[in-house]
């Protein structure tokens, strides 16, 4: 769950920047702010923010790279209030799949709100997988992995 919790945040905060200046902006904008006020913070609050976020995209002189700044901010926002608000996991996933239905071509692979990995380990087998990240590996006590 952990995981499908920061995936969802990541698709949020992705969906939410791309969208800014953008004819989808409203709406995005509209749904995360309703959102947040779920979780008891003022709507108003959080949509002046997102208004200035969004002025920060529209005069950048590189929009995109204005947007990539922005990104971490949002999915360490989302993922804060999924964690406080497990009933917005729904809403912003219906959010980011509307959202990514209705994006033009050019920015709708962006977008990604689903991951899926298959493992399998036979006998003594050990798998080690991540998305998303990186995963460190320890051996306690031994100064080779085993083969």
């Amino acid at each position: 769950m952990e995981d499908e919790l920061v995936t969802l945040a990541a698709a949020g905060a992705t969906t939410l920047v791309t969208a800014m200046t953008t004819d989808l902006w409203q709406t995005v904008r509209d749904g995360v702010a309703d959102l947040f006020r779920r979780s008891g913070r003022r709507r108003r609050e959080i949509a002046t923010r997102l208004d200035s976020h969004a002025a920060l995209v529209e005069g950048a002189a590189t929009p995109d790279v204005a947007r990539q700044a922005l990104l971490r901010s949002w999915e360490m926002e989302l993922e804060a209030l999924l964690r406080r608000e497990p009933s917005c996991r729904e809403p912003l996933a219906r959010l980011v799949e509307e959202a990514r239905r209705a994006m033009p071509d050019d920015r709708r692979e962006v977008i990604h709100t689903h991951l899926e990995q298959n493992n399998t380990a036979h006998g003594s087998g050990t798998v080690f997988a991540v998305q998303g990240g990186d995963q460190p590996v320890h051996w306690p006590g031994r100064s080779n992995p085993p083969q």
